[in-house]
């Protein structure tokens, strides 16, 4: 913990504020409708969603355990996750609006001290030096297990009320910069989403277009085959860019692909994503490349759109180890337009995706500075003035 900052306090979460661990309904008294019961699933990722895998208990239970209501508000944190894989400690300020709730087992409810400002305790609940204490504790080997009384103990570094508050409002500035950016990369997602919808199947013309469309096979179009893979121990620290079922996974001293490139990975959990492949690059067997695509005839750029448009559901085979072979991929048919048709709708597509990752880049900014500028906030690296009356 750093050194405390003039007029700051060294306490703990039990401190400023006391908590809540949720009660073990019984499956048996779910009902079809009534009072939501709030479970670690709708806390994921720092996201609160009551929709996802809904379960519901009988209205009559909010006068019977008034103890674990939960409204909007209030904060709540996840308790149990996956060792290794740091999915718990994600904590929620229930928003405006939403329903009441009942508090299920494994979900911590805080309830703030002497008017400690809440938006400071959510701040220090998500900020990265808390996170880094909660995953450094002991609890069970193949999941994490957090208790009520170990959350009460983590040290937290805590100023006066007016500064918690003007800390508080100055990160909310930037959580809003957050949430606008994230809605504007949904909105161009769902936007890109309807053109593919319209202009991939036809039912849309692009201005100056018209005619029939054909359909081929992917044998037909290109030329579907697996490369050699390359083990770890032949990848290297600089050189040509290394792609597997998983995207890029190091570099080596050749490539196998001068040209950007249609592949579709075909074994895995990633079975049957479809990724453009940059120029001058090694792909390794764990994808199937679409290689010779015709350029006089075909755009690949339409091609990787139909495709990820069309997905691979109907062709992967297995469950414990998903796969698609070759023979299946090259039976895949997708419709074609002629090729200037083509290449303008993988024109508009492009651009779309392009706009979403501009979004995403501001959004990756946003975030990258508003960790640094919690840090220094959190700590008091940084001091905040605040107005007197």
């Amino acid at each position: 913990m750093s050194k405390v900052p003039a007029g700051w306090e060294l306490l703990t979460i039990g401190h400023i504020a006391d908590t809540v661990m949720g009660f073990a309904f019984k499956s048996s008294d779910f009902v079809q409708t009534g009072t939501p019961l709030l479970r670690m699933g709708n806390l994921y990722q720092n996201e609160f969603n009551l929709n996802r895998n809904p379960v519901f208990l009988p209205e009559k239970f909010k006068d019977q355990y008034p103890r674990f209501i939960v409204k909007s508000g209030d904060l709540v944190m996840s308790m149990t996750g996956t060792m290794g894989k740091q999915d718990y400690g994600f904590t929620v300020k229930i928003p405006v609006g939403s329903k009441v709730a009942l508090l299920n087992q494994r979900v911590l409810k805080f309830i703030s001290k002497k008017n400690n400002n809440s938006e400071f305790l959510l701040n220090v609940l998500r900020s990265d030096l808390t996170l880094s204490l909660l995953y450094s504790l002991p609890g069970g080997t193949k999941q994490a297990n957090l208790s009520a009384k170990q959350i009460q103990e983590l040290p937290v570094l805590v100023p006066p009320i007016p500064e918690q508050t003007k800390i508080a409002q100055i990160l909310s500035t930037w959580d809003k910069a957050i949430t606008t950016t994230e809605q504007l990369i949904g909105n161009s997602q769902q936007q890109k989403k309807s053109l593919m919808q319209s202009l991939l199947t036809g039912k849309k013309r692009l201005p100056g277009f018209e005619g029939e469309w054909f359909k081929a096979t992917l044998g037909n179009v290109s030329k579907p085959q697996q490369w050699p893979t390359i083990t770890s121990n032949q990848l290297t620290d600089s050189g040509f860019k290394v792609f597997g079922a998983n995207g890029f996974i190091g570099y080596y001293s050749d490539y196998n692909h001068e040209f950007e490139c249609v592949t579709v990975t075909c074994r895995g959990s990633t079975c049957g994503e479809v990724s453009l492949i940059p120029a001058k690059s090694y792909i390794t067997g764990n994808s199937m490349c679409l290689d010779d695509i015709e350029s006089l005839i075909n755009s690949y750029r339409y091609i990787y759109y139909a495709l990820c448009h069309r997905g691979f559901n109907d062709v992967i085979s297995g469950s414990a180890q998903p796969q698609i072979i070759g023979a299946a991929i090259k039976k895949i048919k997708i419709a074609l337009p002629p090729l200037q048709e083509q290449q303008k709708i993988a024109a508009v597509l492009t651009a779309a995706d392009n706009e979403i990752e501009l979004l995403q880049k501001k959004l990756a900014f946003l975030k990258q500075e508003k960790a640094a500028l919690m840090q220094q906030l959190l700590t008091g690296k940084r001091r905040v003035n605040v107005e007197t009356a």
